[in-house]
């Protein structure tokens, strides 16, 4: 039995490369004429539907430390027994911890600090599972008093 045999044309390499240059060319120029109604295109709706949050800030209903007054002096000993000098640079506790920030550097607020420690971020575990919102609030009084002088 004798199978037809199909005869392909092959074409050299330099009108290969010609060919889909071409068709690429086309192939813009059809994009481009489908883009170009004569309106100017923006990023920004003329109509928005839906609603958004009220809010973008986080909650603070798992920060219950913020709901409480921390006091500095027993913050001072769960800065220790935490391990917090072993990460954070912290003059007042003789700490020069490099992973994480410089606390004297950076003085954050005691907010900050709360959910950093509560909740962790980045290489700083969470603590909230650990610490008490009473011992949280009072590391966090520590660290803002001692990072900013007071």
């Amino acid at each position: 039995m004798n199978a037809a045999r199909v005869h392909m044309v092959r074409l050299p390499p330099m009108r290969r490369t010609t060919a889909v240059l071409a068709l690429l060319a086309a192939l813009l120029l059809l994009v481009a004429a489908g883009c170009s109604g004569g309106e100017e295109v923006t990023a920004t709706p003329e109509t928005v539907e839906g609603t958004l949050p009220e809010t973008t800030q986080p909650s603070n209903e798992d920060l219950p430390a913020l709901e409480l007054e921390g006091n500095a002096e027993a913050g001072k000993g769960t800065y220790v027994s935490a391990g917090c000098g072993g990460c954070h640079t912290l003059a007042a506790a003789d700490s020069t911890g490099t992973v994480g920030p410089n606390l004297d550097q950076s003085k954050p607020t005691y907010k900050l600090v709360v959910e950093r420690v509560t909740k962790g971020r980045g290489a700083m575990p969470p603590f909230g599972d650990r610490l008490k919102p009473q011992e949280i609030a009072d590391v966090s009084q520590y660290v803002v008093d001692s990072a900013s002088g007071g």
